[in-house]
């Protein structure tokens, strides 16, 4: 099989951890069972090597936009920051665009010069750090946006743990919440992602309902994916099943090699690991196979 592409990755060097641009502490490295050896950063170069022996072709890499500047614990990660790496690894990188609704038209400005000027591929919101559920009225001239742009857009559903001791965020975003927006705008492709734990087959009936929805199974290591996913996966739905890990949070290397052990069908395997993000995010590659 051609390389396989993670659609959820967070930069995570030395440099983001040294400036607080992780969003998240000691308390919950230890609760995802970091290895020491992580916990201080991983510089691209070795990230890279990872990506080789894991056998992954493509990252997207996201300029994260978590929360108000003005609420503690907040960040977020550049747009440039995100473009450079691009720009230095085109045929290994691809830039999504953090989405911060409390930006206003500024931030609908920013999100069309990323995918006009810079090149991203598509669009990344956290919900719980905004406190809003995914069909708060703040968010919909973004999703506008993403349609008028051509661009997906992939929002964190499910729980959310407690990043930062001092920082306790709601999970607002139960998979049922895309709905109304997949009713809203038929013509935004959106992916629930982080699986939409516990609520996942919840987020199967909304993939399955709605053709322009997606699941994106990052941040849980496959080993442990819900049974009813996949079945879903590897049957009438593998089309609609992104591979992703939410680096550092799942190792590359392990993902890819848990996901070979499920024994899916090799069809199946082939659209969850790259077909499918070749469809939904435009990416370069040879052309999907056509869904069962």
């Amino acid at each position: 099989m051609p390389g396989a592409i993670d659609i959820v990755v967070n930069l995570f060097t030395p440099e983001e951890v040294r400036l607080g641009q992780t969003g998240f502490d000691a308390n919950f490295t230890s609760q995802v069972r970091m290895p020491d050896a992580m916990k201080h950063g991983v510089e691209m170069d070795e990230y890279l090597r990872k990506m080789d022996r894991a056998g992954i072709e493509r990252s997207l890499l996201i300029a994260v936009r978590a929360g108000d500047l003005a609420m503690r614990g907040s960040f977020e990660i550049p747009y440039e920051k995100v473009a450079d790496w691009c720009r230095k690894h085109p045929d290994r990188f691809s830039g999504l665009a953090g989405v911060d609704p409390y930006r206003g038209m500024q931030g609908l400005r920013d999100l069309a010069h990323a995918v006009k000027e810079l090149g991203f591929v598509g669009a990344h919101l956290y919900p719980h750090w905004f406190k809003l559920a995914p069909d708060a009225a703040l968010y919909y001239p973004y999703y506008a946006k993403c349609c008028e742009l051509d661009v997906p857009l992939m929002m964190q559903v499910g729980q959310n743990l407690i990043y930062q001791k001092e920082v306790r965020l709601p999970s607002v975003a139960r998979p049922i919440l895309l709905d109304q927006v997949a009713i809203d705008f038929p013509d935004l492709k959106l992916l629930g992602i982080h699986i939409g734990v516990p609520w996942a087959e919840e987020m199967i009936a909304m993939a399955w309902k709605h053709a322009n929805v997606f699941i994106g199974i990052d941040a849980y290591a496959p080993k442990y994916l819900p049974p009813a996913l996949k079945h879903y996966m590897n049957s009438y739905g593998s089309h609609k099943v992104l591979f992703g890990t939410d680096w550092p949070v799942i190792d590359p290397e392990r993902a890819v090699a848990e996901m070979a052990a499920h024994e899916f069908r090799p069809e199946a395997l082939q659209r969850v690991m790259r077909d499918n993000a070749l469809a939904v995010f435009k990416l370069p590659g040879r052309a999907p196979s056509s869904p069962p």
